[in-house]
């Protein structure tokens, strides 16, 4: 035997035998590596599994609560009157119970009434309870502050009007101005005559324009009703709460006295001015010739009475008296203008409304009978607010001087305030609620040249305390998932 190949082939299966472990070295580390891979994405997989099941568990405490709030509205405590958080199981309908939700309630109360809740859901499985998915609503329930107008009467809309947002009224409307939202009324048909620019009389759609401004893909009719008596808020109710719940309550005048001068300050007080003395003008509220009657929406004189701090747990300032209003808005606050005696008080806005805050600040403002931009205001004029006008109209009377046509028959405004017949402009932001027709310009020049109205969203998420409601069941405002 060859001593060289003996050799040879010893070392020649040496070389073999170094290359099946290096080989297999490498095999058993690609083998276990992809078994690794395979086993960790099993579990991430497993654990997305879990963490999609949790969030739908999460998902299902948020709506039992709102089904819960649907039967006892108000409720915070899901019926046991103590604190959370509280605990439900989850059901699977094939495989029984497979985790439960936590669920933490706060709400945001006002004078003793609940604006708001939020509920915070943290679901987890019984098969991966370390993992949890955490989700939060806010409930309330649908407000005025979803519309730009709810209106109870016919309304005409000039060409002039820009209205972005829904304009709803429970009559007939004619719309020649510009809407980016819907425009719906309760009426398959209604008579226009001559007060809404009908010649001749006759029967109109429940929503018909004479121009080609609006979006008539917009106008919807018959729509469903707004029950108007159902959202308008309860004022014996809120002169208790004033009173007993740690509200602002003034009480009237007396004597001479016309009412209060109301303005708002941006450090988040109120300025209450007894109004002592007033000017006598001539105003009309319909526009009929006959229909000319005194008005003494000027102030001549006031005196200070106080100011106040807004209270935080119950900003609501009831006024048994006529009020002027007017002021920088810090806050969410409820003003009201409503007395006991036979005398329905009205809301004169003596100047501009403004908010300190986009977010922060909101104002609703109800008056018993009617909410009118007053005669010495500002050219351009600035209002901001929900405008409840409970049992009469908002708007500003027809007014004689300087810019308006026609024959005045002696009625112009005294020398003084002949400039205000006619101003520029009325920028409103917010929502109007008004029994009777609403109205800021006349077709003789009188009143605002230009207005806009536009809806406040802030005040659907954000809304001012005691803000009537439009239905009696809870929605989600908004809803966020922390995961």
């Amino acid at each position: 035997m060859n001593t060289h190949s003996a050799k040879q082939k010893k070392y020649s299966g040496g070389y073999l035998m170094i290359l099946v472990l290096v080989f297999g070295a490498i095999f058993f580390t690609i083998i276990s590596s992809f078994t690794v891979f395979i086993v960790t994405q099993s579990r991430l997989i497993a654990q997305r599994v879990e963490l999609e099941t949790a969030g739908q568990i999460a998902e299902a405490g948020l709506n039992y609560y709102k089904w819960y709030l649907a039967h006892y509205p108000n409720d915070v405590t899901n019926g046991t009157g103590l604190p959370g958080p509280y605990v439900g199981v989850y059901n699977d309908p094939e495989g029984g119970p497979i985790g439960e939700y936590s669920l933490s309630i706060a709400s945001t109360t006002y004078c003793g009434d609940v604006a708001s809740i939020r509920v915070t859901s943290v679901g987890s499985t019984y098969a991966m309870p370390n993992i949890k998915r955490t989700m939060t609503a806010r409930y309330t329930k649908p407000t005025v502050a979803d519309y730009a107008f709810i209106l109870n009467s016919n309304v005409w809309a000039g060409a002039d009007r820009i209205v972005n947002g829904p304009y709803h009224s429970n009559g007939g409307i004619r719309f020649d101005g510009t809407n980016n939202g819907s425009v719906t009324s309760g009426q398959t048909t209604w008579t226009c005559d001559s007060g809404f620019g009908c010649s001749p009389t006759g029967n109109r759609n429940g929503v018909f324009t004479t121009t080609g401004n609006p979006n008539t893909a917009l106008f919807d009719f018959p729509a469903s009703n707004i029950d108007f008596n159902g959202i308008t808020v309860d004022l014996s109710q809120m002169k208790t709460r004033a009173q007993n719940n740690g509200g602002l309550y003034i009480p009237p005048a007396g004597g001479t006295n016309a009412g209060y001068r109301i303005t708002f300050n941006s450090n988040n007080t109120v300025t209450v001015r007894r109004v002592t003395s007033t000017i006598s003008h001539r105003g009309n509220a319909t526009g009929a010739p006959g229909d000319w009657v005194d008005e003494r929406n000027i102030i001549n004189n006031s005196t200070l009475v106080n100011t106040y701090v807004i209270p935080a747990s119950c900003p609501l300032i009831y006024v048994e008296d006529k009020v002027w209003l007017e002021g920088t808005v810090a806050s969410r606050v409820a003003i009201a203008a409503a007395s006991d005696t036979a005398t329905d008080p009205s809301m004169i806005l003596q100047g501009n409304i403004t908010y300190t805050s986009a977010t922060g600040s909101a104002l609703l403002a109800i008056a018993e009978q009617d909410v009118l931009i007053g005669v010495n205001v500002p050219e351009d004029m600035y209002i901001n607010g929900i405008f409840i006008a409970k049992n009469g109209k908002y708007g500003r009377n027809l007014y004689c001087g300087t810019g308006v046509t026609g024959s005045c028959s002696g009625n112009n405004l005294p020398t003084a305030f002949l400039s205000s017949a006619a101003l520029n402009s009325e920028n409103f932001n917010g929502t109007i609620v008004s029994n009777g027709r609403v109205g800021t310009q006349w077709t003789n020049g009188s009143g605002f040249a230009n207005r806009f109205n536009t809806y406040d969203r802030n005040l659907v998420t954000n809304p001012p305390p005691l803000i009537p409601s439009t239905s009696d069941d809870y929605e989600f405002s908004d809803w966020q998932d922390a995961n």
